[in-house]
């Protein structure tokens, strides 16, 4: 899969509605077939900053999500809205879901 982490820097005075800003976006990008997850949260340090955290099946996933209409949409929409160019950490990794996170193990409960 695809991998991909980005930060957002929000204008202030945008940052509150972000969510309702991204929202035709957000829910194309989660209809997209190749979509394994695309989720956003609010920096608990910085009220202005958005991360989006996302994954899509393949390349050829990624390749379909960034030349969708949607994404060109948002490309023209979103930018007036940012503070700074947002920044992002891309990978491929070799799996196709979370993994758990053993260090943290949570015993059976009942």
């Amino acid at each position: 899969m695809i991998f991909i982490t980005a930060k957002f820097q929000i204008l202030p005075e945008h940052a509150d509605r972000w969510p309702e800003i991204t929202a035709e976006f957000t829910a194309a990008t989660r209809a997209e077939p190749g979509c394994l997850w695309f989720d956003w949260s609010r920096s608990l340090d910085d009220p202005n900053e958005y991360v989006l955290v996302e994954a899509f099946r393949d390349d050829e996933a990624g390749a379909a999500h960034v030349q969708s209409a949607h994404f060109k949409q948002a490309q023209q929409t979103l930018p007036p809205h940012l503070a700074a160019t947002p920044r992002i950490v891309n990978t491929t990794l070799a799996q196709d879901d979370w993994s758990e996170l053993g260090e943290m193990a949570v015993p059976p409960r009942g």
